[in-house]
């Protein structure tokens, strides 16, 4: 069982590629300011000329929607096994960054847990750490195809989605360009959060019964919930920490976002909620009709 463990460690987070990647606008892919607009730019449009080109293929009667067949199960299960790697990989390597730096932290007067949520001012986007938030980066493009999905087989266009992974993308972006304090953990939460969610997917996808209660729903809650705790508690340590958290800057942007991303998250679920309340109404409207005429 220790060999199996070993080579794992070794691939997640002791391999050259992990230990000695570094952020740089000249030697990684996807790292330019014009690449994350552009591509943001190409996405929003693309997800808007899809579904435009489908109302005018497809009649507005008809509009039935796109079999896809076995797509959303393999997009779900690809997107849950990214994810449950990026989870581990990031875990592995925080616990080896904890490790072989702990001596430094009398220094820098941290503990692990604080270092996990403000990391000392001057840290630069390098080494295991950066490079998971770097898959991670890559992979919410992946993530961002699912409104796509949605499109082909609702004919639907949800404009909070597509401004919602545009977002992540964007967060994402800004966590390696200024090495932000948090981003281990807000990592660590989605990543796990999107395995469970997408696992759950496929899960259905595939035929399988479903849970009694929204899973997909209560990972994003749980989600969103984490975010505000650990945002929440990285600005005491930046006022009582002598130096403050590396990259506050674009921490504040951050919420900034991640409160645009919970007020549309809100807003999505209280009208479908409002809607199924009202079908009920109007449902239980017409049975005591019927009972009446009876």
């Amino acid at each position: 069982m220790a060999a199996p463990f070993h080579t794992l460690r070794y691939y997640l987070a002791d391999h050259p590629s992990v230990v000695g990647f570094r952020w740089s606008h000249a030697g990684t892919w996807g790292s330019t300011w014009s690449f994350l607009f552009t591509s943001l730019a190409a996405y929003i449009f693309s997800a808007v000329a899809l579904h435009h080109l489908l109302r005018l293929v497809s009649p507005t009667r008809r509009r039935t929607g796109i079999p896809l067949c076995p797509i959303p199960a393999a997009y779900s299960l690809c997107m849950a096994a990214l994810s449950f790697t990026i989870f581990l990989g990031t875990v592995l390597s925080a616990a080896a960054e904890i490790r072989e730096t702990r001596w430094l932290w009398r220094r820098w007067r941290t503990t692990a847990f604080e270092w996990l949520l403000c990391f000392p001012v001057g840290t630069r986007p390098s080494g295991r750490v950066f490079f998971w938030s770097y898959v991670y980066y890559l992979s919410r493009f992946i993530h961002a195809l699912r409104p796509f999905i949605g499109i082909l087989r609702r004919r639907r266009l949800s404009s909070g989605s597509l401004l919602s992974h545009s977002a992540v993308i964007f967060t994402a972006f800004l966590w390696l360009e200024f090495s932000q304090s948090f981003q281990v953990v807000d990592i660590l939460t989605a990543t796990l959060v999107c395995a469970v969610a997408y696992g759950y997917r496929f899960w259905t996808a595939a035929g399988l019964p479903g849970a009694s209660f929204p899973v997909v729903v209560n990972c994003q809650i749980i989600l969103l919930s984490c975010n505000v705790v650990c945002h929440v508690g990285v600005l005491p340590l930046h006022f009582i920490k002598g130096g403050g958290c590396n990259g506050i800057g674009a921490w504040i942007f951050n919420s900034f976002l991640n409160v645009a991303i919970l007020y549309l998250f809100v807003n999505f679920y209280v009208k479908i909620y409002l809607r199924k309340r009202n079908d009920a109404g109007v449902g239980a409207g017409k049975c005591t009709e019927k009972v009446k005429d009876t």
